[in-house]
């Protein structure tokens, strides 16, 4: 089935998830604030509006890739006026009550509503292989997951509206905790007189293995393909793993959850972000690791 879509965000994120739906045969019309992004949303095939309301509107499905819940909502507030009936696909990460907010702020409008926020970043949006975590009524999930099939290699629904943010954060947890101890061990390593090569062979084949070790593996060398052979030039930018254990600290705090490792892992990415590391891939904190023992 062809659909119409409105695409708002076209960053290095939104950008290729919109030429893969035009890829899968859907007429898309995106926005964004920077024209470079654009320009080369448009070189793949996607049509441009002047605006974010002229992106969405008359438009089946309304997707939006932004930087945080205030965007979120802002822009929420403009679009659920502009179009009728429409399907509202959040792929931004953001906290649970804002991605709850947006869902009311759309179905009040006569609108549905999902939270859709993906983890895979850049590489994986570009080769539609990202994993999505949706929360959505049953039938609204039913009707997204054949769309986000084309972007994806995984659609998981996890619950009702919001869900989706909370399994974002509660996997990049996971996520930010392990890559800072895959650092340490290869930072201990060399002070013991370890090749990283060695440790490698090692974790990777025994019970320290995990995705930070064996597909971004911090120092380069053992994975060709992972950020640290390219000084660290960003898949999963240092700055959005700062800001999404922020959430996730922020979520631990609310709920009482004591989240120690959580909370001093989101006070690193926030500082190393701070010092200069914003736009490197957040596997470069081993680097600070490193300077701390010098």
């Amino acid at each position: 089935m062809t659909l119409t879509v409105g695409f708002v965000g076209l960053g290095n994120m939104g950008g290729p998830m919109a030429a893969n739906l035009v890829g899968a045969g859907h007429t898309v019309t995106g926005y964004d604030l920077v024209p470079e992004a654009v320009d080369r949303a448009a070189g793949y095939g996607v049509r441009t509006a002047a605006t974010a309301a002229g992106a969405a509107a008359d438009a089946d499905v309304v997707f939006t890739m932004l930087p945080s819940g205030r965007h979120v909502l802002e822009v929420y507030r403009e679009l659920v006026t502009v179009t009728r009936g429409a399907l509202f696909v959040d792929c931004s990460t953001v906290a649970v009550g804002d991605a709850r907010v947006a869902a009311d702020l759309a179905r009040t409008a006569g609108h549905r509503a999902v939270d859709a926020p993906v983890s895979g970043g850049v590489t994986g949006a570009g080769a539609a292989a990202l994993t999505f975590m949706v929360g959505a009524e049953d039938a609204d999930f039913a009707a997204v997951e054949p769309v986000l099939a084309a972007m994806g290699r995984k659609v998981v629904h996890c619950g009702a509206s919001g869900a989706g943010q909370a399994a974002k954060i509660c996997n990049n947890l996971i996520l930010g905790i392990s890559m800072i101890a895959v650092g340490e061990a290869f930072v201990l390593g060399e002070s013991l007189g370890l090749s990283h090569q060695a440790l490698f062979d090692v974790a990777s084949t025994a019970s320290g293995q995990c995705w930070a070790l064996t597909s971004n593996c911090p120092v380069p060398g053992p994975v060709p393909t992972s950020p640290a052979n390219r000084d660290y030039a960003a898949g999963f930018a240092a700055a959005l793993m700062a800001k999404d254990l922020g959430l996730a600290a922020d979520a631990a705090t609310a709920h009482a959850v004591p989240a120690e490792l959580g909370s001093r892992a989101a006070e690193l990415y926030a500082q190393f972000a701070a010092g200069g590391g914003a736009g490197l891939d957040f596997s470069a904190i081993v680097t600070t690791l490193r300077e701390a023992r010098a």
